[in-house]
């Protein structure tokens, strides 16, 4: 049975029983990554559980690396690199088995006159859930994660700068029971801490790059999804390195099939109501479940950079890779773009675009954005397409983060929707990683440039 989240005064006397001594506040920044602090449970209990705790603001304008970076209006050194306050949502309280004697709360962004940090992923989601609240409806979220796991350590990987990494799997195993066995232990322990933390584990299944697999998660309410979405993501990461092994979710490894985070989103009513499935209607969509795809497909190209947030995430989208090319939709088709799948009460649409290094906060928001502009606009939907989607000519799927940024800079729906703060603080990380790596020197470049050029 899923375990409850946990109730305030339960930690309370799990404290004074001394079963928790640690708690961990934590925020979800750019990058998708869990980052805040690990508090004396006491202490947490006199201070913090009233007044939240501070952390610098720095934390929302920087790179992967963690380097201070120019371009960003919230956060510089010419504003001081100031702080932010960790407000935390108790209804995220929880245990987090895979560490002996703690529990999680994650939180929401102030600044000290309790205003929101509106460039904090979680509250940019919130806000397109409350624009939906504002419209009668809710929208619920599935997200299927793949990672690959290696028997090398995170160390052991790091040192040998990422080369000869030894798979778990040695071959494609794609719903294989003998695949799955030969990694169970530690895929057992990852559904079980995640169950013991609240989560409604489904199942887990092999897939087709080497070492590949996905573990899948019950559907809920949006912003609880992406919540246990980057706690599962990070504790995954913990679990795997306690035993002796490392996994990944970077968008693609190498070149076979890159991980996936293919997400499930379906609206329905504040009171529970169907309101984009209709049996009687075309495709078995209501006429609002058909503006809501129409809006999907028409922002996005201009929304891909909330979907595709790395460079390397654009190495997915390879023709006959499972990864979609084409901005088409279809029923169960996996060459699409958006593919509907379900009827009635599980009707629901997969956007394929986004891979396992998704801000699952950000993606979801641009999801919602986007078919409400649709329901808005009234958009009319072309017909399903039930062919092979690689080699229809359609409109395609940004191909660079280049061509995202452009497109996301260009953007009135991505302003309107989102705010001229958050555009343009994304820009400005799209472009940071951009000079990055347009400055780097890779192995590609030594290997055709060393001894032929």
């Amino acid at each position: 049975m899923t375990a409850p989240p946990l109730e305030v005064h339960q930690l309370r006397a799990e404290i004074e029983a001394g079963s928790v001594d640690t708690v961990l506040v934590a925020f979800t920044d750019m990058q998708g990554r869990l980052q805040g602090k690990r508090l004396h449970a006491q202490y947490f209990l006199d201070e913090v559980l009233a007044h939240g705790t501070e952390g610098c603001n720095y934390l929302l304008a920087v790179d992967v690396e963690m380097n201070t970076v120019d371009g960003y209006a919230m956060s510089s050194w010419e504003t001081g690199y100031g702080d932010f306050v960790f407000v935390p949502d108790l209804t995220t309280l929880r245990r987090v088995p895979w560490h002996e004697g703690t529990a999680l709360l994650l939180a929401d962004l102030k600044w000290d006159d309790g205003s929101d940090v509106v460039a904090s992923p979680r509250q940019i989601l919130r806000r397109q859930a409350d624009r939906l609240a504002e419209r009668g409806m809710v929208a619920l979220a599935g997200t299927e994660l793949e990672f690959m796991v290696f028997r090398d350590t995170y160390e052991d990987a790091w040192r040998s700068a990422y080369r000869d990494l030894t798979p778990v799997n040695l071959y494609n195993v794609d719903y294989s029971l003998i695949g799955t066995a030969r990694v169970e232990p530690l895929l057992r322990r990852i559904r079980n801490a995640m169950a013991a933390a609240g989560m409604t584990v489904e199942s887990a299944k092999g897939e087709c790059n080497l070492g590949q697999h996905e573990i899948a998660f019950r559907y809920d309410d949006v912003v609880v999804t992406c919540d246990n979405h980057v706690l599962y993501k990070t504790g995954a990461k913990e679990i795997a390195a306690q035993e002796g092994m490392s996994l990944t979710f970077m968008a693609k490894f190498d070149a076979r099939e890159g991980n996936s985070c293919h997400i499930h989103l379906s609206l329905r009513g504040t009171d529970g109501e169907l309101v984009m499935a209709d049996d009687q209607g075309q495709d078995g969509m209501s006429a609002l479940g058909r503006h809501y795809v129409a809006g999907q497909l028409a922002t996005l190209r201009e929304l891909t950079l909330f979907l595709a947030p790395n460079i390397n995430s654009y190495k997915r989208f390879v023709e006959g890779s499972f990864a979609p090319t084409a901005v088409k939709w279809g029923r169960d088709n996996r060459t699409c773009a958006l593919r509907l799948v379900g009827h009635g009460p599980s009707l629901r649409l997969e956007n394929r675009v986004p891979g396992g290094d998704v801000n699952p906060y950000l993606a979801c928001a641009a999801l919602v954005a986007g078919g409400l502009y649709g329901i808005d606009h009234e958009l009319e939907l072309e017909d399903a397409f039930g062919g092979n989607a690689y080699h229809v000519d359609a409109q395609h799927v940004p191909a660079t983060m280049q061509e995202a940024l452009e497109l996301w800079e260009g953007s009135a729906i991505a302003r309107e929707a989102f705010g001229e703060d958050v555009v343009d603080h994304y820009a400005n990380m799209a472009r940071v990683e951009l000079k990055s790596f347009n400055a780097a020197v890779t192995d590609w470049e030594r290997y055709r440039s060393f001894e032929r050029m």
